[in-house]
């Protein structure tokens, strides 16, 4: 199999010349089976694609432990966006809406809209959040001044989506180089800066990993290392959404139970999986303390 050609896949660089990293992320399936969820308007379908594949490439030079998601709200038409990418690659993103969204869609004009980048496990009870300013109509702007406010390195993003295909280009200033012995170029950083500031849209979309990179840095001496594979995933369970039921209480289970003839089903809005619990379902789950879970009434 020729990986230049793959869809789906993650891959880490090194600019060595110039003293840059790099992270180019390029989905297909992955990108098409959540676009496929909902008819989602053009330009919130677009929005969608760019946070999925940003959310891979902020996994790609750092130690994830976890999950990593980005999530948008707003108190306007659009009421949610979110996008994860976990340590084993697995993806899944939704967006959520009422009305009519404004044309063009500005992250800089959502009313009351608060972007945050969460990084941990859930499950371990391990959690780093931070918030993204959105200052800048794109996100890919507004990414970057987040790395330079809160990391205090330089970033440079590209953020593309069309029917299907998204793609990411993510360039950043070594701290120290990254600790690799290089004949590094003092205006390095500014030369990336400018070739990539060369590539499209439309040209990221069209063309394989390997052949975009060789393109555009072919004098940089690339180092490209092995292409880590990403998939359409769901983290639901049963466990998680019986979580969510002890969470709202006995009375607003048994309110469910009541409305619904005896059986509570929840539907997962990621991947569509049913989870249904009847009667016996939720007085176990009511009166049994599930693993990872504090007892009520403790800290």
């Amino acid at each position: 199999m020729d990986t230049s050609l793959a869809d789906d896949v993650l891959h880490r660089f090194v600019l060595e010349k110039a003293g840059v990293r790099g992270v180019l992320v390029r989905l297909g399936p992955v990108w098409r089976e959540v676009a496929a969820r909902a008819e989602y308007p053009d330009e919130l379908r677009q929005l969608l694609g760019q946070s999925l594949v940003a959310s891979a490439l902020l996994t790609g030079n750092i130690k994830l432990e976890g999950e990593l998601s980005l999530e948008l709200k707003t108190q306007g038409p659009l009421r949610l966006l979110f996008a994860e990418c976990t340590e084993q690659g697995r993806m899944r993103g939704l967006a959520r809406w009422q009305g009519d969204l404004p044309a063009p869609l500005r992250l800089d004009q959502l009313e009351g809209a608060v972007m945050a980048i969460t990084i941990g496990n859930v499950e371990r009870g391990q959690r780093y959040q931070g918030l993204v300013g959105l200052e800048q109509a794109a996100l890919g702007p507004a990414l970057e001044s987040y790395f330079a406010r809160s990391e205090q390195l330089p970033a440079k993003l590209l953020l593309a989506a069309d029917q299907n295909h998204a793609v990411g280009l993510m360039l950043q200033r070594m701290p120290d180089h990254g600790g690799i012995e290089v004949e590094v170029d003092a205006d390095g950083w500014d030369r990336v800066q400018h070739l990539m500031a060369t590539l499209g849209d439309e040209e990221a979309l069209a063309v394989a990993p390997e052949t975009l990179l060789h393109r555009l840095f072919h004098e940089e001496n690339v180092r490209l290392f092995e292409a880590r594979p990403l998939r359409f995933g769901c983290s639901c369970s049963r466990e998680r959404v019986q979580r969510m039921l002890r969470s709202l209480g006995r009375d607003e289970v048994e309110a469910a139970l009541e409305a619904r003839n005896g059986e509570i089903e929840v539907i997962c809005e990621f991947c569509a999986e049913r989870y249904t619990f009847d009667r016996v379902d939720a007085e176990h789950l009511l009166a049994v303390e599930l693993p990872g879970e504090a007892h009520p009434g403790m800290q």
